[in-house]
């Protein structure tokens, strides 16, 4: 993820923007007015409302007040919201408050027009030594009347955007958009792995595992890495680099972020330019890291299976967004970990989180915390099915059917109804039956 991207995706940013815009706006307005003051508008002066210079105080004063005092009771109420969404659904989802659009721009709009309403209140004094002549931008005063009847539009807007985007519906999809744009970016369709993959150079396997380490230097999850500057880095000194972290996994000070090889060719320079090409913040982020949305419906899954909680409705909801991220993915080719330079030799060597990683993190998971809940656990062997009917690899497909066999045995390890576990039994057998058949035929 490069600057721009954060920068955009901060909560402050756009709120700034439109902070610069009303400042923008109130000085050329005033200078409108300053310019055309005494000018006819003709037919057009009756959308003038002139108001006096007393008036116009009193009407911008109390815009500006009135702005202030909403932005600050509608976002203690986004506070409000984002501390039951995330003791509820889990505090990794406040990253989607924080990123959302719709709150940066309601906030946005009430700073922005207090601080017009402020430029333009100072705007307004005496002119010359007369004490009764006043310069009052009447065009600006009337704009920012026009702005606080726009502001009630969005405390309008504000109200249903939030109390809709605490909706676990609403939390779970937005969460599945951003598995799938994560696939489409890292997994792309006309990806050729394997023609990739044929590329490699015979000698480079045994090269892996040797050289010259890499190491972090700050503590914290590996948020993304330039790929493309590792190539051009190890393309300028002849270097092949084994990246040994991929985005989303935790390290810490010294640990070891790739490997250099030829041994003993690792100079200070290059050791700089690696270590910035791997960027290191202090929580994970879906940029590059497709297990991370993945986490957050498996996490929105076992919270609602808790006891304080107990709300197996919600789970399934969680695993059916999980299930319709999982299926793009799985009918996606896995990109080739080996990367080539300009003139075709390898350079880079980073392998990708594959479908399995993730599945088996899931029913890890649910073999733990869903074995009371038999309605959880069908959607679990349901959610194997349609990933499995979608993935062309008949390993993972063998893995998947292991998997669904272990959820049998977690809940008969119960002690359940005989007639609950002959039925996640048989449901068992119908989707391992589809597992195990040929792509074709699935």
């Amino acid at each position: 993820m490069n600057k721009w991207t954060r920068l955009r995706q901060s909560f402050w940013f756009l709120p700034a923007l439109l902070c610069l815009g009303a400042f923008v706006l109130a000085e050329g307005l005033i200078f409108v007015d300053r310019r055309f003051a005494d000018s006819d508008l003709g037919a057009l002066d009756f959308l003038i409302a002139r108001v006096g210079e007393s008036g116009s105080r009193d009407l911008l004063g109390a815009i500006a007040g009135s702005m202030l005092t909403v932005a600050s009771t509608t976002f203690s109420i986004t506070i409000a919201v984002l501390a039951l969404s995330s003791s509820t659904y889990g505090p990794r989802l406040v990253r989607n408050f924080m990123a959302d659009r719709g709150n940066q721009l309601v906030l946005g709009i009430f700073v922005a027009t207090f601080l017009y309403s402020l430029m333009v209140l100072r705007s307004i004094r005496v002119i010359g030594d007369e004490p009764a002549g006043y310069f009052v931008p009447h065009l600006a005063v009337n704009v920012a009347v026009l702005l606080a009847v726009l502001s009630i539009g969005v405390l309008v807007y504000f109200i249903h955007h939030i109390s809709d985007s605490v909706q676990v519906w609403t939390l779970a999809d937005q969460v599945r958009v951003d598995l799938i744009e994560v696939v489409d970016r890292l997994y792309p369709e006309d990806a050729d792995g394997d023609a990739i993959v044929a590329r490699a150079v015979p000698d480079a396997p045994a090269q892996l595992g040797r050289g010259d380490p890499i190491t972090a230097e700050v503590t914290g999850y590996v948020q993304g890495i330039d790929y493309d500057g590792l190539v051009g880095l190890a393309h300028e000194h002849d270097l092949l680099i084994s990246m040994q972290v991929r985005s989303g996994g935790h390290v810490t000070t010294g640990t070891t972020l790739a490997l250099v090889s030829p041994p003993d060719h690792l100079s200070d320079e290059v050791c700089q330019k690696a270590g910035r090409a791997v960027r290191i913040g202090r929580a994970r982020n879906p940029q590059q890291d497709v297990e991370f949305p993945a986490l957050l419906l498996e996490e929105m899954a076992v919270r609602a299976l808790s006891p304080g909680i107990n709300d197996p409705y919600t789970a399934n909801n969680a695993l059916d967004n999980l299930a319709g991220g999982l299926v793009v993915l799985a009918g996606r080719p896995m990109p080739s970990p080996y990367r080539y330079d300009r003139e075709g030799r390898q350079r880079v060597v980073a392998p990708a989180a594959s479908l399995l990683d993730i599945v088996e993190h899931l029913l890890d998971a649910m073999r733990f915390y869903a074995v009371e809940h038999p309605p959880v656990l069908h959607r679990v062997l349901e959610l194997l099915a349609q990933v499995g009917a979608a993935c062309p690899e008949s390993k993972a497909r063998e893995a998947m059917a292991a998997h669904a066999r272990h959820v049998v045995d977690a809940f008969a390890a119960t002690s359940p109804q005989l007639s609950d576990l002959a039925s996640l039994t048989e449901h068992s057998v119908r989707a391992c039956e589809l597992l195990l058949r040929s792509p074709d035929r699935a």
